[in-house]
């Protein structure tokens, strides 16, 4: 299982979440843009090396992680919700959940609450690939998975992180 990041420091100064707010807008954007656009917008004046800092900390300190994002347009994605048989769990639930953690089709996985559903949401080139995927994945762990539903996304309709998440920081500081 992967390492268990520490939390990271949410007491983000009003300058850090507008930084986070503007490379929300547009994650390509350079220190100089971001720095221009905070005196432009916000009346904030600071040095671009100054913005590239705080970009650098708060990458460090887990604030937020940058992950290559592919284009929705390009694939099929697909929710898979999965609960593990409790007979044989024990000697090979380790393995499944490595399996479905590293397979390149997977690109978000977690655990959810009320009946201890696993879900992944995975990316596939086509309906053939995914299918291809969920019969080799019983194949090989068939005896180990209670129940496994396969829901085809068949329209995203948002994709992406509104700036404006980031006000919370300010709201939970009092300062908003």
């Amino acid at each position: 299982m992967p390492e268990k990041q520490t939390d990271p420091d949410w007491n983000l100064s009003e300058r850090d979440t507008l930084i986070l707010r503007e490379l929300a807008r547009d994650p390509q954007l350079t220190s100089r843009s971001l720095r221009d656009l905070l005196e432009e917008k916000h009346g904030i004046d600071v040095s671009h090396v100054t913005v590239s800092e705080s970009i650098r900390r708060m990458r460090k300190d887990g604030v937020f992680r940058e992950a290559l994002v592919p284009n929705e347009e390009n694939l099929f994605f697909s929710l898979f919700e999965f609960q593990f048989n409790p007979e044989g769990f024990e000697e090979n639930w380790r393995e499944a959940l490595e399996h479905v953690r590293s397979s390149r089709h997977t690109f978000m996985y977690f655990l959810s609450d009320g009946d201890y559903q696993w879900k992944t949401i995975m990316m596939f080139e086509d309906r053939e690939q995914e299918s291809k995927w969920i019969h080799d994945f019983y194949k090989e762990y068939g005896e180990l998975i209670n129940n496994l539903r396969n829901s085809v996304v068949t329209n995203v309709l948002k994709f992406g992180t509104d700036p404006e998440l980031f006000e919370v920081f300010q709201e939970d500081n009092g300062e908003k």
